[in-house]
């Protein structure tokens, strides 16, 4: 059973902080113990570099590093050998954009869609610039979703791949990526999908859904920072160039130029590898399926529904995505810029993210200068959404104050 209060008892800084109302969880999560724990325990107990067998430390760390592995790989239901450890969401797309650049020619189409984050629009930008490729846009309808004919309709005889995220992260609406897939792979196109928001908030099954990438990042999945992870199908990942040379990831090199590399996924993992990050990450993938994804999906659903209820009782609250099937809710009220507004709710300890959050072209399909998002996880409660919207509902203080 999903007991929010014995879930907060569980984050150390939720205990300490009883009077904030974090409501910026698609930014960034709290830890939990267990994640604190399993951190301190390398560092304390087993503390070495994986990777060696010539000292039991190294032994045991590289069992946990790739214990972790496996433990991310039945998470989404892929294979060992097809999960790359990284420094997160952006390092992994940016990797796929440059390696995937290598099978481009001129004139061949990449489909975005203007509610992508930076991290899925920049590296592609970049691409164009080099390969003189093409990007195109996936249209959105009017609530700002993607239909799978508006995919169809989208792709040329040029198209080679599609990268979406499976959430996006403003409006919070699921995209139909095994649809996509389906349609893609007619066509013999490649389908990137950026989890970031999807992976701490719902099931994602990379089997079920067919893609051929998947990305996210460990710190928005209650894990530590700097640590992500990059998902690809074997037979298409295999064919990849690494973008980072260096130790741990060769097999042997002489002073003629010649290399070998060792097997995928260690070849993609050049250098010093992030023990710690995969180790923390392994114990949040834990923590999250004693809880149960869907579990943890129905509720933050519950208190999105339950706070779009109340802020629409709020004369001047405008909401750009009451129907998100998630749990982000983005906003503004009446002519407060929304940095202001951010700073308002924080007066009253409530923690929001406000701007363009990294998605600036999807700023001009809401014709809005920035907005505030509010986003739930699985420690927050119906009564942190009673001071939320206790504290919105006081807006027009700020502009007593500021502007009269």
């Amino acid at each position: 059973m999903f007991n929010v209060n014995d879930i907060k008892k569980d984050f150390p800084f939720i205990v300490k902080n009883p009077h904030i109302v974090y409501l910026d969880n698609a930014a960034t999560t709290q830890k939990p113990r267990c994640v604190v724990d399993a951190i301190s325990d390398l560092y304390e107990n087993y503390n070495a570099n994986p990777h060696s067998y010539d000292y039991s430390l190294a032994v045991l760390s590289e069992k946990a590093y790739e214990g972790a592995r496996k433990k991310v790989a039945k998470f989404i239901n892929a294979n060992s050998n097809e999960i790359v450890f990284n420094s997160g969401d952006t390092a992994g797309l940016n990797f796929l954009a440059s390696s995937l650049s290598k099978k481009l020619k001129e004139g061949d189409q990449i489909l975005l869609s203007q509610a992508e984050h930076a991290s899925n629009v920049l590296p592609w930008f970049k691409v164009k610039e080099e390969k003189q490729i093409d990007i195109g846009y996936i249209p959105l309808d009017d609530e700002g979703r993607i239909q799978l004919d508006a995919v169809e309709k989208a792709i040329t005889p040029n198209t080679k791949i599609i990268s979406l995220a499976q959430v996006t992260n403003v409006l919070g609406y699921k995209v139909d990526i095994k649809g996509i897939c389906e349609i893609a792979h007619k066509h013999n196109i490649i389908v990137i999908v950026d989890g970031a928001q999807s992976i701490p908030h719902m099931k994602v099954d990379v089997k079920d859904l067919d893609c051929d990438f998947l990305v996210f990042s460990g710190h928005k999945l209650y894990g530590p920072t700097g640590i992500g992870v990059i998902y690809g199908k074997f037979d298409i990942l295999d064919t990849l160039d690494p973008i980072n040379m260096g130790g741990g990831m060769n097999g042997r090199f002489d002073m003629c130029g010649n290399y070998t590399l060792i097997k995928t996924p260690n070849r993609f993992e050049s250098g010093t590898v992030n023990l710690e990050g995969a180790v923390g990450l392994g114990a949040a993938i834990d923590y999250l399926e004693s809880i149960g994804m869907d579990n943890i999906e129905k509720y933050e659903k519950q208190l999105h529904d339950y706070a779009i209820s109340k802020m629409e009782k709020i004369d001047g609250v405008k909401i750009y995505n009451k129907n998100s099937d998630t749990g982000i809710i983005t906003f503004n009220f009446k002519d407060i810029f929304a940095q202001d507004l951010a700073t308002h709710l924080a007066s009253y300890n409530v923690c929001v993210r406000s701007g363009q959050h990294c998605a600036k072209i999807l700023m001009d399909f809401l014709k809005a200068d920035a907005t505030v998002r509010a986003s739930f996880g699985i420690y927050n409660t119906f009564e942190d959404v009673d001071k939320f919207v206790d504290a919105l509902s006081k807006g027009d203080e700020y502009l007593d104050v500021y502007f009269k």
